[in-house]
């Protein structure tokens, strides 16, 4: 924790300086969102005592490299986000999910998590906060991938620090709807990632994953990599869990 170890007090400068990082290039967001995400910043830095949920704890870096960076993709989810569900795999603490649930509460949104722990803390969030657009699934994506509720049923799914891009993709694609995308969080990324990352596409129903900048220079080289789902993936996809990271396609 920071040096007041108070989680509201955090909180409260963690949503004063997403106020004044904003400040040069607002984003579109409701009434009421500084007041929820700072009560969903709290909620994070009291249960992260027991949990380990974040490894960012102060203030200003929560305000960059947890809210920032979750909101940068607001231009890009608006544009694909429509009317169909939405799913954030990996969401850990809820970043980006639980933040980008709070900037567009009337859509639908799953969270996916295979750690119980956090997924039930997930759940209290949701529970503290209100929020009636939000459902938390405790599975492995190779097993939600295969479960018919959720097997080509979102038109975006969003992933931060999750797996190297040919292992998302594998995770992730197959939980799209044709013409549905992924939005994954990187920093710099290498051109072997890239490349496999384009071969494990093809083989999985998406189309060639292009680069996108973050637009925000607080967050140096932060950027997505996103993949549209061209074809449906094919049944043999996602593999056994643990298959994918062992051996990875493209």
């Amino acid at each position: 924790m920071s040096q007041t170890d108070a989680p509201e007090t955090d909180a409260r400068a963690a949503r004063l300086e997403l106020e004044r990082l904003l400040a040069a290039g607002p984003l579109p967001l409701p009434p009421g969102f500084a007041d929820a995400v700072e009560r969903y910043v709290a909620l994070l830095l009291a249960a992260n005592h027991d949990l380990n949920l974040t490894r960012v704890t102060e203030p200003a870096a929560i305000a960059r490299l947890h809210l920032l960076d979750a909101l940068s993709a607001l231009p890009l989810v608006d544009g694909l986000l429509r009317s169909d569900r939405a799913m954030d795999l990996g969401s850990g603490g809820g970043v980006p999910g639980i933040v980008l649930a709070l900037a567009r509460p009337d859509r639908p949104w799953v969270l996916v998590d295979s750690v119980r722990k956090k997924a039930d803390a997930l759940r209290a969030f949701v529970a503290s906060l209100g929020m009636s657009n939000l459902e938390v699934v405790a599975e492995r994506a190779e097993t939600i991938g295969r479960d018919p509720a959720h097997r080509d049923a979102y038109g975006l799914v969003t992933a931060r620090a999750c797996a190297a891009l040919p292992v998302l993709a594998e995770y992730a694609l197959p939980l799209l709807a044709v013409g549905g995308t992924l939005v994954a969080w990187k920093g710099p990324i290498a051109d072997d990632e890239l490349r496999a990352g384009r071969g494990a596409a093809a083989a999985l129903g998406g189309g060639v994953p292009s680069v996108r900048p973050s637009g925000f220079a607080e967050l140096g080289g932060h950027r997505f990599v996103v993949i549209a789902k061209e074809a449906r993936t094919p049944e043999r996809y996602p593999r056994r869990p643990g298959e994918p990271g062992r051996r990875p396609l493209g």
